[in-house]
């Protein structure tokens, strides 16, 4: 008997990509070039850890530069491989597109467990990696600016900046080269819970469309909607957060030790605090236990969102899925034989590539923040609050009734950054997912909202590339 092919995740990529060109009308050329990573570079560096050195392996993928710089975040987990960068990196173009963020698609990574390290030896294998990206220009306001993703966060960014600045004197704009950074360093509020809460402006825009909820059969709104959420992490924990306060209730949690269900509903924040405690999301209180953490994707619910990581719902364990809508908050959590059973079944999947653009949106806002050198709302928070003040009182006047505390603080309140992140993000995911379904719907051959995703993709990349004149 031969072995079974290894899968691929770039592949899966390239196949969605294939299954969406057959609608676009772009030169079989153009389209090779938009698939296809421009630039790969596969490094191998020495670092210091304790008593002996350790030869660490890292890449950095350029998928596309129809548009710069490129953009991406950089994971440290020892399942770290060239075949996931690229794929990852090829996601983040088309995401970009979609979400109408002027940037080209990246990716980076190190092989490495970040648990079995010293934060002073995370640090020193983080800025041998940004030093071998300077080397190559492989990182740079204007060049290709990195930013979080699975293993890294603030610290790690802030380590970033610092190595970047140190090694570019003088460069104005050197803030930009990284996104993601503590708000102290020059990083944007509300880039933390960017992600989850763009999973919930996408998939609470699908569920004010009528004709898409009457396929799915559920009634209109995220009210009342029974959620599972797979993954307790930055992103899961704010997609839990933001859909139980828009009033749906989290039926069940999913971590890699096992699971927990409860159909009147589960706290997010009293869910960490108790695993926090307990080091397991296990017994925890009014909840049952899920000893084998896939069976809870199972379970029946109105949306599933898969939140941790890639080809956890594949051709296996799809016939067995229940749930009506699909949220891919994860980075390719679905393969394709697992699309291909939902489209036979119904299921409408709300495809990562656009769904989990939280993050890259708001980091584009910071990007902004950081070439602009002012923080959003400091030019016109004050003027607000005046000029609201001055239209309450002729209002208070001319009534002669006062307003109370509550809606006087509302109506008084001026934005600040996180208000004008928040609406900036909700503003991105409620056009794109517009958009996409206006894509799907004009064209009754597009199987799924994935392809249809990929369609709006192909076509502004395509464009870009025509316009700059690359292909006479």
């Amino acid at each position: 008997m031969s072995a079974q092919p290894e899968y691929s995740f770039f592949d899966a990529v390239s196949a969605s990509f294939d299954k969406a060109a057959r609608f676009t009308s772009w030169d079989p050329g153009i389209l090779e070039q938009i698939k296809q990573c421009n630039s790969v570079y596969r490094m191998h560096f020495p670092v210091k850890i304790g008593d002996k050195i350790e030869t660490i392996k890292a890449y950095r993928v350029q998928h596309s530069h129809h548009k710069t710089p490129c953009k991406g975040g950089i994971r440290f987990a020892t399942t770290v491989n060239l075949d996931e960068v690229m794929a990852l990196a090829a996601l983040m173009t088309y995401k970009c597109a979609i979400v109408n963020v002027p940037f080209g698609g990246a990716k980076g990574g190190i092989n490495i467990d970040p648990k079995k390290y010293t934060p002073y030896e995370l640090e020193k294998i983080t800025r041998r990696y940004t030093h071998e990206l300077i080397k190559k220009n492989f990182i740079g306001p204007g060049t290709d600016v990195p930013a979080p993703d699975y293993g890294t966060g603030e610290r790690e960014m802030a380590w970033i900046l610092d190595t970047y600045t140190s090694m570019k004197p003088g460069e104005i704009d050197a803030q930009g080269c990284v996104t993601g950074k503590p708000v102290t360093q020059g990083g944007v509020r509300g880039r933390r819970e960017a992600t989850g809460l763009g999973v919930f402006y996408g998939i609470r825009e699908i569920c004010t469309m009528k004709d898409m909820m009457e396929k799915a059969g559920l009634p209109v709104g995220i009210a009342g909607k029974r959620v599972i959420v797979q993954g307790l992490g930055n992103v899961g924990f704010h997609a839990a957060k933001f859909f139980r306060l828009g009033g749906a209730k989290i039926v069940a949690i999913a971590e890699f030790e096992g699971a927990i269900y409860n159909p009147e509903g589960l706290n997010e924040e009293e869910v960490f605090q108790h695993r926090k405690k307990e080091g397991t999301i296990l017994n925890f209180p009014g909840a049952t236990n899920i000893l084998q953490s896939g069976e809870a994707l199972e379970l029946d619910c109105d949306i599933l969102i898969p939140a941790a990581l890639e080809n956890v719902i594949n051709g296996e364990n799809a016939p067995r899925i229940k749930a009506r809508i699909i949220g891919e908050a994860a980075n390719g959590p679905l393969t394709p034989e697992a699309d291909e059973v939902f489209i036979r079944k119904g299921i409408l999947v709300v495809p990562d590539m656009y769904l989990n653009a939280g993050g890259v949106t708001v980091s584009y806002f910071e990007w902004l923040k950081n070439l602009s050198h002012v923080r959003y709302g400091r030019m016109e928070k004050r003027f607000t609050e005046n000029l609201n003040q001055a239209v309450l009182g002729q209002i208070e006047k001319l009534t002669g009734k006062e307003v109370g505390d509550q809606e006087r603080e509302f109506i008084l309140h001026g934005p600040d950054e996180a208000d004008l992140v928040y609406s900036g993000l909700e503003e991105t995911m409620i056009s794109a997912t517009r958009e996409i379904i206006d894509a799907w719907k004009s064209n009754p051959s597009i199987p799924d909202m994935r392809t249809a995703a990929y369609v709006v993709a192909i076509n502004k990349v395509g464009t870009s590339y025509a316009e700059l004149g690359i292909f006479p």
